[in-house]
């Protein structure tokens, strides 16, 4: 089932970018031998969803007070026509973006923002939300809580200041979780314990160097027994806006 994902211009767009999200992140480059792309569920949530790209350099300084005012916002070639889009809304710490697009999803589907995935930024969170967005005529803002007072937090134009990930909103109330015993599945119980003899053999082959000879199941979409999943995927091709 198609989801559709619409972006109406209500403000000014000068700088802004909206992009699908990028598999690379720059700490997971400078692992060793870039070892963190070995991890397929990382780099998989790294592209799952569009990043909004910030339009302008800012830095912003909390003094750790409750009220609006104990932010300061910075711009140091000037706002622009970004005027009033990046500021203290909410008190105590956060900053707030507002994003210059009205989001429109088809009936049943909604948007999580959040924080760019696996991104790490010092001295900020990153606050989440659900939206709503496949009825609701209103904007939503992107909000930061800043973590220590008087520590000044940067952001570079064109970095990713937020991530919309669409999802079907009845989907968590129709999970319907339960307990159960491994030995109630034998075939599952069976790949389980020939996994954990495959990962032990990994944690070896690292040990001694020799990571060239690690085995990479997941990754390549294959069963314990060498059975391969024709439905296993290695990456999210998401559609550019047009």
């Amino acid at each position: 089932m198609k989801c559709e994902l619409l972006a109406y211009k209500v403000s000014s767009t000068d700088g802004w970018t909206l992009e699908p999200a990028p598999g690379k992140r720059d700490w997971m480059d400078a692992t060793g031998d870039k070892f963190a792309y070995r991890c397929l569920p990382l780099v998989m949530a790294n592209q799952a969803g569009w990043v909004v790209g910030c339009p302008l350099n800012f830095s912003a300084v909390w003094n750790g007070k409750a009220d609006k005012d104990a932010v300061t916002v910075r711009f140091p070639e000037g706002e622009g026509t970004n005027t009033g889009q990046i500021r203290s809304h909410f008190g105590s710490g956060i900053l707030t973006i507002s994003l210059p697009w009205l989001f429109r999803t088809s009936p049943g589907y909604g948007l999580w923002v959040r924080g760019p995935s696996n991104t790490v930024k010092d001295n900020m969170t990153a606050l989440d939300g659900i939206v709503e967005t496949d009825w609701a005529p209103y904007t939503f803002t992107m909000n930061w809580k800043i973590m220590r007072r008087n520590t000044e937090v940067f952001f570079k134009k064109g970095e990713p200041v937020a991530m919309l990930v669409p999802f079907a909103l009845a989907l968590p109330e129709a999970v319907e979780p339960s307990f159960r015993e491994l030995d109630s599945d034998p075939v599952l119980k069976e790949d389980f314990f020939r996994f954990t003899a495959r990962r032990s053999g990994n944690l070896e082959v690292l040990k001694a160097g020799r990571e060239g000879e690690w085995a990479m199941d997941y990754m390549r979409g294959h069963l314990p027994d060498g059975t391969t999943i024709s439905e296993h995927r290695k990456a999210f091709r998401l559609r550019r806006f047009v």
